[in-house]
């Protein structure tokens, strides 16, 4: 529980009004204007809510300045590194690392839950071949509630538990799916003796026609891509969870809602957008180009994957995604594609330009995703079912979490009004 100890006093016209500070257990502090429009009849007003705590939450702390991402008090390099993404998936959402029979009886839950109702098969088919993978997922998850009645009650805490595991569960089944729909191949069920990460290659890449192997390279990739993007604080989707869930609506309704949220380009659409702007360079000799164009204050252009808007530093998941992209690229052999030639090069060029170094504009974790997902075989319309796939647990963590927070109320964000005072309504005749 946050500290209450200390005050701040805000002066408006001549009166003071004291505002309670909380100090949480790491992290700015923060001043409680909760009840300052009834004691003094003002609003803040703080577009994009950029300095503003919506929530108390125990689950995620980022230190942009310093380049720290931790997920209940663990460093994301060292999940990364000695994890994996269902145990990540255990400390989100009970907030500690399982011993061997929880993470045993965990990963057997989530497994049991892999297959979807058959009857949803139809849903997919009911869009069009060339739809977004990202606007079948949204439509697929929110229609869950229509299928899984016994874990929509938000106020049974069993049936909460249910929800989640169903929807990490199931994710990956709706987005392979989604997949093999827009590329016109048979859906594949997932198999219940490989791991999560492989199940999901194998959902993608397998046909009936032959046998499939994932090798452990790309699934090890996949699993990183999953875990490095798990859960990132208090960001737009995982804001649109919690606004949708402050309402009372089922846990399905809500994922739909973050899965529409993550689609913006700005969010979810980076790794995506980087991958196109690899390719809009084209040929490694027009790199240069691009670079100074990058430099040019006047020039609209912006170099995709570099920083980010959070981390003032380096972003802290990119050291381990390029570790994943040099054994990625290394398995497959690929020499002579040309983006992932513009990736590499780029890359090197970037970060030996004493500008980057000086903006702090180091390659972040989607520079890297978009070129290991390139690489396997991915197009770039999966790349953000890939990236929703993975955050779903967050989402759920989050959801979980305001719902057990006896401060929540329906959220009612304010507003600065400028438009027209009243008036009186005049007849069309007389306009």
């Amino acid at each position: 529980m946050a500290d209450t100890s200390k005050t701040a006093t805000l002066d408006i016209d001549g009166t003071s009004y004291d505002l309670p500070i909380h100090s949480g257990t790491t992290g700015p502090d923060v001043v409680d204007i909760g009840k300052l429009y009834g004691q003094s009849g003002v609003f803040t007003y703080d577009p994009g809510f950029t300095s503003t705590a919506a929530c108390e939450s125990a689950i995620t702390f980022i230190d942009g300045d310093e380049g720290v991402l931790l997920h209940r008090g663990y460093p994301i390099g060292q999940l990364a590194e000695k994890s994996h993404y269902l145990e990540v998936c255990y400390l989100l959402l009970y907030g500690d690392l399982p011993s061997a029979a929880q993470l045993e009886d965990f990963e057997t839950r989530v497994t049991q839950h892999t297959m979807i109702h058959e009857q949803m098969h139809n849903f997919f088919r009911g869009f069009r071949r060339d739809a977004h993978p990202m606007a079948t997922m949204v439509g697929v998850v929110g229609a869950m509630s229509a299928f899984y009645h016994d874990s929509t009650d938000i106020t049974d805490s069993w049936q909460r538990e249910v929800a989640s595991i169903r929807l990490i569960a199931k994710m990956p089944t709706i987005a392979a799916m989604a997949y093999k729909y827009s590329i016109g191949q048979p859906f594949v069920y997932p198999r219940n003796n490989l791991d999560y990460a492989s199940n999901f290659l194998n959902m993608c890449f397998s046909v009936p026609a032959e046998d499939f192997q994932v090798d452990p390279i790309l699934s090890r990739a996949m699993d990183r891509i999953f875990t490095l993007h798990a859960d990132h604080e208090q960001n737009a989707s995982t804001s649109t969870v919690r606004l949708a869930s402050s309402s009372g609506a089922n846990p399905f309704a809500c994922i739909a809602a973050g899965i529409a949220c993550l689609w913006g380009p700005a969010h979810g659409g980076a790794n995506q957008a980087c991958l196109e702007m690899l390719r809009e360079i084209g040929t490694v000799d027009r790199i240069p180009e691009y670079i100074a164009r990058a430099k040019d204050r006047d020039d609209p252009f912006r170099l995709m994957g570099f920083g980010h808007r959070v981390y003032k530093n380096f972003d802290p998941r990119a050291t381990v995604m390029k570790e994943s992209a040099d054994e990625v690229l290394e398995l497959l052999g690929i020499d002579n594609n040309p983006t992932l030639q513009v990736a590499k090069e780029l890359e090197k060029q970037a970060l030996a330009d004493p500008y980057f170094a000086e903006k702090k504009l180091f390659p972040n974790v989607d520079f890297y995703s978009g070129i290991i997902l390139e690489a396997m075989g991915f197009p770039t319309s999966m790349f953000t079912p890939i990236f929703a796939l993975s955050r779903t647990v967050g989402w759920i963590s989050q959801w979980k979490e305001q719902l057990s927070d006896p401060a929540l109320k329906i959220g009612r964000p304010r507003q600065l009004y400028t438009g027209p005072t009243q008036r009186d309504y005049v007849d069309v005749e007389q306009r």
